[in-house]
């Protein structure tokens, strides 16, 4: 097995079990229905993969990244199921494109096809379930999972696209061979939006790292009004770089933007710990902006995956959607990590010296939260 593969499943592990975010490996997929088979053309992280290979079967030795590709293209194809009219289809994995690099942003392309029986040629009904990763658990109580961003086309027309495909939401419609009735399955565009809200929330939520600096900037606010600007700030600075990646008008090589994501964890935690009076005010709301540029880069890579092939209105409703459920995401980590400080104020303000307790709870919590950082600074400079 390589140095580097190794590496990264330690590093995957270790970051794991410091976090408590619901585990979700994402990625995107598109079916092509056409009238003797479908295929299903995956575009899976390369967390998917390397999750799945140290989890799963551990009876072979020595092996390569080309093995590592074919061996999880065997696993999708036993944890998809597809059925036309009720019938199951047998696949068989007829390409796969391996990735640049084996960082958890970039993908594995595979190309599933799945051949339909003469008897059922031109099906009605087709049927598509997923359970990918969820033999693994993360934590008791809390498994693995796998999430995709799902583009129909019944040959050359397309059926509908935004659509979630999880364990939890399978996929079911009916096709149109006559070219006459519309499809029964065509996606508007609020279905599409909803979909991309939850794909910005799991992208969030999967997002240790973006997590972290969150916490660090909460863990410096005094009061509402604090939390209000700070968020602002970098709410603002994300949104506008994430859709200048989206529309592909300015971009950074992950080289860059993974450190740099990094580095702002590691920053924001120390200067909580050694400078708790720049924490505060207009250096705190520079720095939450500044590095929230880098921060909606990141962001980026969940919905580029996803939004491959889109154009026109739908690429507005996806940025728009997923940039909405990015915030959702953030504020379910935000507003409760804020209510724990206000509780811990309010509990000790009759103490003799109540700021001393929210000192300690804040340069702790920063303290932890900046090893967390610098794992990920030096798993992301390697």
């Amino acid at each position: 097995m390589s140095v580097r593969f190794c590496a990264f499943v330690a590093v995957l592990k270790l970051t794991a079990l410091a976090a408590m975010a619901h585990p979700i490996a994402q990625g995107a997929m598109e079916v092509l229905i056409c009238a003797d088979y479908i295929d299903i053309i995956a575009r899976v992280s390369t967390e998917e993969v390397f999750v799945a290979e140290a989890f799963g079967d551990k009876t072979y030795e020595k092996t390569r990244l080309d093995e590592v590709w074919r061996r999880h293209g065997e696993y999708l194809l036993s944890h998809l199921e597809i059925a036309v009219d009720g019938f199951p289809l047998t696949g068989r994995v007829a390409e796969i494109r391996s990735p640049g690099k084996t960082t958890p942003g970039d993908r594995v392309g595979y190309n599933l096809r799945f051949d339909i029986p003469q008897n059922r040629n031109y099906p009605n009904a087709i049927s598509l379930r997923q359970n990918v990763l969820n033999e693994f658990i993360f934590a008791p109580g809390n498994r693995w999972e796998a999430s995709y961003i799902v583009r129909v086309f019944q040959q050359d027309r397309l059926l509908g696209e935004g659509l979630l495909f999880t364990s939890r939401v399978p996929l079911a419609f009916a096709c149109d061979w006559n070219g006459v009735a519309p499809s029964t399955f065509h996606v508007n565009q609020w279905t599409m939006a909803v979909a991309f809200v939850r794909h910005g929330i799991q992208h969030i939520l999967g997002g240790y790292d973006h997590l972290l600096f969150i916490a660090a900037l909460v863990l410096a606010v005094a009061s509402v009004w604090d939390l209000v600007k700070v968020v602002t700030a970098f709410t603002i600075a994300h949104t506008l770089t994430l859709t200048l990646a989206a529309l592909d008008i300015f971009r950074l090589s992950d080289r860059v933007v993974e450190p740099m994501i990094a580095a702002s964890i590691v920053f924001v935690a120390l200067q909580n710990v050694f400078s708790p009076s720049r924490s505060r005010g207009w250096l705190r709301l520079a720095v939450a902006f500044g590095f929230g540029l880098f921060h909606g880069l990141g962001f980026a890579g969940g919905l580029l995956t996803a939004m491959q092939g889109m154009a026109g209105l739908a690429i507005l409703v996806a940025i728009a959607a997923f940039s909405f459920g990015v915030e959702l995401g953030h504020q379910l980590v935000a507003v409760p990590l804020f209510g724990l400080m206000t509780i811990t104020r309010s509990w000790h303000s009759r103490a003799s010296e109540p700021e001393w307790i929210l000192r300690l709870v804040s340069r702790v919590g920063s303290s932890a939260i900046c090893v967390a950082g610098l794992v990920y600074l030096v798993a992301a400079l390697r």
